[in-house]
């Protein structure tokens, strides 16, 4: 799904004219399309625009600021909000994206379809679901135009992406952490730095001293080695508990006859990933 995510637009040009229109960066245009506008029309704390595993969000400074000066979002009090003129960019990048996506025909477009209902099942099933829905809440918002295949498989595969992170965020908080601390033990547990500088510097949402804060945490608690960037026994075993938790919150609400056909949607997903983006 996050293959899928990443290469359905690769070749997807508007937003290029939009930034050189309005006289923006792409930044302050994924702000504006990929955040602010994905929330109610009362706006949202800027935490709660993005995911929950920063610490900081200095670095949206510079592009909500554009944004703003754009007439594109305002903000009131902690709130952020699209404006009119936000929302009426929104749906225009909308459009074109659903445009560009009806050109797309990466497999048999039956295929296509019958991969974006099943999906769409999944989803609808998962929404109906106790699963906290922190990021669901932007489906709605989100959603393009169903009558175009490929369309409504971004839209079931977009759905299901956020509807995972909600199992994943409830599952990690069911065990106790802080986002940013579970961040740090994550990373740790998938081995991506030898050093605590070489950590930091990949936890670019989060401060030096966050990052020596959260081995500290997480060394108390005996899931980090004591003077090794490495988790311990209990930490792997604690961090995959979290991850089996996330699947079965994830997959228990699925239809069964869609989780009998896991195989297929599992190979036509990844045919539409290759031939979107094939292997140089």
């Amino acid at each position: 799904m996050p293959d899928f995510l990443n290469r359905r637009r690769l070749g997807f040009t508007y937003p290029l004219r939009v930034v050189e229109e309005l006289g923006i960066d792409r930044p302050a245009l994924n702000f504006v399309i990929g955040a602010v506008a994905l929330r109610p029309d009362e706006g949202t704390r800027m935490p709660d625009l993005f995911n929950p595993y920063s610490a900081n969000y200095d670095h949206w400074a510079a592009p909500a600021a554009a944004a703003r000066g754009a007439g594109l979002v305002d903000e009131v009090g902690d709130r952020w909000r699209a404006t009119p003129k936000g929302r009426e960019l929104f749906k225009r990048v909308r459009k074109e994206a659903d445009a560009y996506l009806a050109t797309l025909t990466p497999i048999a477009k039956a295929d296509i379809q019958r991969l974006a209902d099943l999906l769409g099942r999944a989803l609808t099933a998962i929404e109906r679901s106790d699963v906290p829905k922190d990021h669901m809440g932007r489906i709605p918002y989100f959603r393009g135009d169903p009558s175009i295949p490929m369309v409504a498989l971004e839209n079931a595969v977009m759905g299901l992406w956020l509807a995972r992170d909600d199992c994943h965020m409830a599952s990690w908080r069911d065990a106790g952490f802080d986002g940013p601390t579970f961040d740090v033990l994550t990373r740790v547990w998938r081995d991506e730095a030898k050093t605590e500088e070489e950590l930091a510097s990949k936890l670019t949402t989060q401060k030096p001293a966050d990052v020596s804060a959260a081995l500290a945490k997480l060394r108390k608690g005996g899931l980090v080695q004591p003077d090794d960037i490495a988790v311990t026994d209990r930490g792997r075993k604690a961090r995959q508990a979290i991850e089996d938790q996330t699947d079965t919150k994830f997959f228990s609400p699925w239809p069964e006859d869609v989780g009998a056909q896991g195989s297929w949607l599992a190979e036509r997903l990844g045919a539409i990933n290759t031939a979107l983006a094939p292997a140089s």
